[in-house]
């Protein structure tokens, strides 16, 4: 006798013949979840970014405009420095308790260390307390950060049909445009509402208060949410018990995955922190450009992206996200030097052909990454292991971005090194393109397949 073809049957989903049959709402509210909380993590990443020469006034008095943008952005970059032990905390802990938990207990964290630096009392006020301050909340930060963007995209991966998971991971990157956007336009009508003064002595606050009621509203929306079907069908598996996996075996046993979504996630980061993170600040710093105009530009940019984001993942789910992500590694090798070049001519047009030119590159990696990272992995590590491959590349590489590009210009006097940093990036993500296998349109390892319910 032959036996009957297993089926899985887990909460927020049916079963069919072997393969998980998804609610298309639930789906909707775990990407709108997911998305929510990246937008706020990048929220406060944009504010950061874009009024760093505010803060380095405030945290940071003495020294050349120079050094206090190197101290800003090297706190700015010592959070990095923490998130590969929070992916080492958070992932394993996602998969051994669920994603669901874990991602509200980010939210919380997240939202709890943004907020905190708007409390914060200047340097005039108690002296050397406030950058320690503003370092231990960057800190808290970071730690969270750990375990928030391979949570969400894991999230999104386990919850979306196999044939439209490119579709609805790009909406995840959607959230953390909009929390740029959001970020990045609160600073600028800041900007140029206040005086100089005002804002240094008040106004740089508001966008750092504002991330309470977000995380309120973000933490609501993840705690009505049911955990994943696969996850739900692994520890169905494991007859209710919690999946236990050794951190070792996330590290050594995936170790050529691991490699792989290093390379990815390095060109991933280093050229999304370049033109979002960055670029405002080198338009006004490095440039001299007028800093409610580059910022508007950014905005500009950035709003193109989010047009273009969801279409380009769906075009992933056509062909291939192999595809998309090695045309943007050759993008970036070829076309970094000629986009630096318009940017720095000054004009307003000049500059906005360069940084959209960049921006529609990007966009190559950002409508593509979160369903092709979470594939690399199976269903019982993936958490783990793409939390500790995403955040050890984002702290070496993507965070430390603006440090080291600041500090390479200051040392040679050669403008055009963000563009020389970017070919590089894209050097390394296309010899991990070239080794990565296809995901789009086929189940996600170590789990069922994942299909739309019959339209009738």
């Amino acid at each position: 006798m032959v036996a009957p073809p297993q089926t899985h049957a887990v909460s927020g989903a049916s079963a069919r013949a072997d393969a998980t049959v998804t609610d298309p709402a639930l789906v909707r509210r775990a990407v709108k979840a997911a998305a929510l909380g990246n937008a706020m993590e990048w929220f406060d990443f944009g504010v950061y970014s874009y009024i760093a020469v505010t803060l380095g006034k405030v945290f940071f008095p003495s020294g050349s405009p120079t050094a206090q943008l190197l101290s800003t952005f090297g706190a700015f970059a010592a959070a990095f420095l923490v998130r590969p032990l929070g992916g080492t905390v958070f992932g394993p802990l996602g998969d051994r308790v669920g994603r669901q938990k874990v991602l509200a207990l980010t939210m919380i964290m997240m939202a709890a260390g943004t907020f905190a630096i708007g409390l914060i009392p200047s340097y005039a006020t108690i002296g050397v307390g406030a950058p320690v301050l503003l370092l231990a909340a960057r800190l808290v930060q970071g730690f969270s950060t750990g375990g928030e963007y391979a949570g969400a995209s894991t999230f999104i991966a386990e919850y979306a049909p196999d044939k439209r998971r490119g579709f609805f991971g790009s909406w995840l990157e959607f959230g953390t445009l909009a929390g740029y956007i959001g970020g990045a336009g609160l600073v600028t009508l800041l900007t140029a509402l206040l005086s100089s003064d005002d804002l240094v002595a008040w106004g740089w606050r508001i966008p750092f208060l504002i991330a309470g009621p977000m995380g309120i509203i973000g933490l609501y929306l993840r705690m009505r949410l049911e955990e994943t079907p696969a996850f739900a069908a692994e520890v169905e598996k494991a007859e209710a018990a919690r999946p236990r996996v050794p951190l070792r075996e996330m590290i050594s046993g995936q170790w050529k995955a691991l490699l792989l979504c290093m390379g990815l996630v390095l060109v991933f980061n280093v050229t999304d922190y370049m033109l979002l993170s960055y670029m405002p600040s080198y338009l006004t710093s490095e440039l001299k450009y007028d800093e409610t105009h580059g910022l508007l530009v950014v905005l500009g940019v950035m709003a193109l992206m989010m047009v273009v984001q969801p279409f380009a993942g769906a075009l992933t789910d056509r062909i291939g996200r192999r595809p998309l992500i090695a045309a943007g590694c050759a993008g970036f090798l070829f076309l970094s030097v000629p986009a630096v070049l318009l940017i720095r001519q000054g004009g307003l047009l000049a500059v906005a052909l360069g940084m959209g030119a960049l921006g529609l590159l990007l966009v190559c990696f950002t409508a593509s990454m979160p369903a092709a990272l979470p594939a690399l992995f199976p269903t019982r590590v993936r958490y783990g292991s793409l939390s500790i491959g995403f955040n050890v590349s984002v702290s070496l590489f993507g965070g430390t971005t603006p440090l080291v590009v600041t500090a390479l210009i200051g040392a040679t006097g050669n403008m055009m090194m963000p563009a020389y940093y970017m070919m590089a990036a894209a050097v390394i993500g296309g010899a991990a393109v070239w080794f990565m296998a296809e995901s789009a349109g086929r189940p996600l390892p170590g789990s069922a397949p994942s299909v739309e319910p019959a339209r009738n």
